[in-house]
């Protein structure tokens, strides 16, 4: 803190002899001693209050976050996630509310746009109705050849 060397040192301990005298310099040597310690408790107090003050911020945040994570609603992420705009819960249920909260939707005759997964969905529905069924054709002409 302070940069105090031998030689500084040397100096302020001649001046304190030639002034305070021999006599009186260990009672002099006491009362400083006593003062930096009592310096150094409230400086050892001080920090300790701010550490403290430090630890109930922190706490703070981590009770805000606490806080925060249970009152998360988990199900209304996810479909804000899945169907920002409402068109995939209409779709499904007409009674559900729209997004600006105005009641039930009527229906509409367009489809709606459909995601990568929806359209997978879509076309392998369409290949398997358009298939026809091999098997049950198989035992029949096994049969007309015997």
């Amino acid at each position: 803190m302070f940069d105090i060397g031998w030689s500084e040192m040397a100096v302020i301990a001649i001046v304190a002899l030639v002034v305070i005298g021999p006599k009186e310099l260990p009672n002099a040597l006491r009362s400083v001693a006593k003062w930096v310690k009592q310096a150094r408790r409230l400086a050892r107090e001080f920090q300790g209050g701010i550490d403290q003050i430090v630890r109930e911020a922190e706490l703070d945040d981590a009770r805000k976050a606490v806080q925060s994570a249970s009152t998360y609603n988990v199900r209304r992420e996810i479909e804000k996630t899945i169907d920002p705009t409402g068109d995939l819960a209409r779709a499904i249920d007409p009674d559900v509310p729209d997004a600006a909260g105005s009641g039930p939707t009527p229906k509409r005759e367009e489809p709606a746009a459909l995601g990568p997964a929806d359209a997978v969905a879509v076309e392998a529905a369409a290949a398997e109705a358009e298939a026809p069924p091999a098997p049950a054709a198989e035992p029949a002409a096994q049969q007309k050849s015997a």
